[in-house]
């Protein structure tokens, strides 16, 4: 499973949760930091 964490989570999170979720990323590391819940 991977997670997209919300742009109010902080982006240094990311690093800590590889090993149980590879692939996770962070709305603003995606390039959609303007996006509406319906676009995400």
């Amino acid at each position: 499973m991977k997670l997209l964490l919300d742009e109010n989570l902080s982006q240094r999170i990311i690093p800590f949760i590889q090993e149980a979720y590879p692939d996770s990323s962070q709305i603003a590391l995606a390039g959609m930091e303007s996006a509406s819940d319906r676009e995400v």
